[in-house]
């Protein structure tokens, strides 16, 4: 029992310091960002202008105040995660590097892996981590990709809301431990795991999510030695590669600022792979899927297929993001190809359906066989802890294996 009270302890200090941290650092000198260790030259996106900030009542300086919609959630039930608003700095202008110049990533290093109309980007956990949002334009679409070390989830938005075109931040708020972004243009409040607004102006709207997987460094380059890597010149100056939450990827260790009730099925912090559909959630052990590697399920009445490839690192349990156990790596996909159903099952690094014999990676594209140069339909899931996701998803089931 005193080493979880100490860890918990440990993620609350960290949170205070992470505020301070923000005052005290702020931007650097291009001088400094010399310092930050990227390789290669830099590329800038034209990115999607947002909508401006407009005329509203504002929750993110008061969640109570009169004359905003009925919230979705109580507002006694936001926790002050530490850092003020911002404290911990979204990303708002990324800048990228070419994958074949990324030398500052390890291979089995995790990284988020997003691909919009056939533009293929990888956000590198070791930068999230520090910021824990980044405002993008990927295909031509504004998207927000967001990352939330305590419920160990990474989810993608599409910034578009009607006329509108949101950009995101940090509140410094936190709701069932989750990150509570806020939108700059009315300041509502929005909950990181639904991608809804629960608090504010904006309150019952939601986002578009979009799918994104966690996989390993060399697994996306791989598959995209041409594609875009999210920079460490980000302008702020960070410990890079380094986890600011060590041990807390410990399934025997209770969540930070967590006052819910567990959902006793399974641990608080078991690891999962949570994949929603309409009026149907669903739940797998990561540790049956390291076992079966491939498991087939349906979701809302559509079949799925669910596989896990070894190889990519915790970036929550060492002193160093690269320096964690093996967690795996997952992909959840429509099972068709051109409308013609396909099985599958696991090959040595790779994945195989039986229909044809081809090969498949980890992120949906076939590699080798008679489909190769073909890609599943991937399917928006979350790689997360069990108490995170029974408690925004309270009905969902857990499938056996």
């Amino acid at each position: 029992m005193r080493g979880r009270t100490t860890t918990s302890a440990r993620v609350g200090t960290l949170f205070a310091l992470l505020g301070i941290a923000a005052a005290a650092c702020g931007p650097f000198s291009n001088e400094d960002q010399v310092e930050a260790g990227d390789d290669g030259e830099v590329v800038t996106v034209e990115q999607v202008a947002s909508s401006p900030r407009e005329d509203t009542t504002s929750a993110l300086e008061n969640p109570t105040a009169g004359g905003l919609p009925s919230p979705l959630i109580d507002p006694n039930e936001l926790l002050a995660g530490g850092p003020p608003p911002d404290g911990i700095p979204a990303i708002d202008e990324p800048k990228f590097v070419r994958a074949s110049s990324a030398t500052f990533l390890e291979d089995d290093e995790p990284v988020l892996a997003i691909e919009v109309d056939g533009e293929a980007r990888a956000y590198p956990i070791q930068i999230m981590t520090w910021h824990e949002i980044v405002n993008d334009t990927i295909g031509g679409r504004p998207v927000t990709v967001s990352y939330c070390p305590l419920c160990n989830s990474a989810i993608a938005y599409d910034r578009r809301l009607g006329d509108r075109i949101l950009d995101f931040g940090t509140s410094g708020l936190l709701y069932q431990s989750g990150l509570v972004m806020y939108d700059r243009q009315t300041e509502s409040l929005w909950s990181h795991f639904t991608g809804e607004a629960v608090i504010g102006t904006l309150t019952g709207e939601e986002l578009d999510l979009i799918p994104m997987s966690t996989v390993s460094w060399s697994d996306w380059l791989d598959a995209n030695a041409d594609g875009l890597v999210l920079s460490r010149d980000t302008g702020h100056r960070r410990s890079y590669g380094e986890n600011p939450y060590p041990g807390y990827d410990d399934v025997d260790d209770p969540p930070f600022a967590f006052e819910g009730e567990v959902d006793g099925r399974l641990a608080a912090k078991e690891r999962v792979v949570g994949i929603r559909g309409d009026d149907d959630a669903v739940a797998i052990r990561t540790a049956d899927l390291f076992e079966a590697r491939v498991v087939e399920i349906e979701v809302g009445g559509d079949p799925v297929v669910v596989w896990l490839e070894p190889g990519t690192a915790s970036a929550l349990d060492e002193s160093s993001v690269d320096g964690g156990r093996d967690v795996g790596a997952t992909g959840v996909f429509d099972p068709t190809v051109d409308g013609r159903p396909l099985t599958f099952e696991a090959a040595k690094d790779a994945f195989r359906d039986t229909e044809t014999g081809s090969t498949w990676d980890v992120l949906g594209n076939a590699t080798d066989g008679p489909l190769a140069g073909s890609k599943l339909t991937p399917i928006e899931h979350v790689d997360t802890f069990w108490f995170a996701w029974a408690a925004f998803l309270p009905d969902t089931r857990i499938a056996g294996i």
